[in-house]
């Protein structure tokens, strides 16, 4: 038995199938239908006879810009933050940061009241319990006043040494939250005020409980670290970093430059110097950098000025 295939293939459009959706403002083009006819003739050579089988095979084709027009639709445009969400996240941010203030500020008084008020009785009871013999201890209380004022500006150097060969070395995981954004109203830098009181307290406990020379110079040399924590404080995070408000300490000009010395300090401009705080303005002018400090110091003046 013999076979003979033959196809043939036409390809027409089917445009009375799919009737497009048409619209005035826009124009797009209609997807067309296609279809192939394919027919196959099988004759066998003995009975002279013919069957022919036929069917067709639609194709589907889609307009690409179509389809992008699509997608693009189910694309969903971002979101854009409201300015009333805007203005309530910077409320809120606000409202955070005055609160952390305050946390630190009712801290600061408490100590500070505290700490000023037992250094005042302290050296009245114990210079009044000294004087009960009726003899003037002079020598005793000249020593104690001496050392007070020496250890006082002595802590200005422990400190930029401390600074230095310290905090900024070994201690740097514990000082490195004082130069980062504060989260909180504290922050683990805090804890080297606990270290320098320590040994404050220790002497003046000593020099408060005993009589004598020695114990004068111990109660004197406490006396200077508590002053000394104290102005630092109100200088340093007060003014420096406005962790609370100073009040008319911000208009002296000193305190202004002090200020201003610092926060170089924290710009790394000049290799991490000053590490001193009420020295800090020699420090700068050592280094040559009396223009940064001026520059700094009328940034600082123009920001009080505003924010006033």
């Amino acid at each position: 038995m013999a076979a003979r295939l033959s196809t043939a293939t036409t390809l027409n459009p089917c445009s009375n199938l799919l009737q497009p959706s048409t619209s005035s403002s826009s124009k797009t083009t209609a997807p067309t239908l296609f279809f192939t006819s394919l027919t196959t003739f099988n004759h066998t050579s003995i009975l002279r006879t013919s069957r022919r089988t036929s069917f067709t095979v639609c194709v589907l084709m889609e307009d690409p810009k179509q389809i992008n027009t699509d997608e693009e639709e189910l694309v969903e445009p971002p979101i854009n933050k409201s300015n009333s969400q805007i203005q309530l996240l910077l409320s809120n941010k606000l409202a955070r940061k005055n609160s952390e203030r305050f946390t630190y500020l009712i801290a600061a008084i408490m100590s500070s009241f505290g700490v000023t008020s037992m250094a005042i009785f302290a050296v009245y009871y114990r210079f009044s319990w000294q004087m009960e013999g009726g003899e003037v201890p002079w020598y005793e209380m000249f020593g104690t006043f001496a050392l007070s004022v020496g250890a006082a500006v002595g802590m200005e150097f422990w400190a930029r040494w401390a600074h230095k060969a310290l905090w900024h070395a070994s201690l740097w995981h514990m000082h490195e939250s004082h130069h980062r954004p504060r989260e909180g109203p504290f922050e683990l830098n805090d804890i080297f005020a606990i270290i320098n009181a320590v040994p404050a307290i220790a002497l003046l406990s000593y020099g408060f409980f005993n009589k004598g020379l020695v114990p004068g110079l111990c109660f004197g040399a406490g006396l200077g670290i508590t002053v000394f924590g104290i102005a630092y404080m109100f200088v340093h995070d007060g003014l420096v970093h406005k962790r609370f408000p100073v009040g008319p300490i911000a208009n002296v000009p000193y305190f202004r430059r002090v200020a201003s010395a610092h926060q170089l300090h924290h710009s790394d401009k000049f290799n991490g110097v000053p590490y001193g705080l009420f020295l800090g303005p020699k420090e700068i002018e050592e280094m040559g950098g009396l223009e940064e400090l001026e520059k700094e110091i009328k940034r600082r003046t123009r920001s009080y000025t505003n924010g006033s």
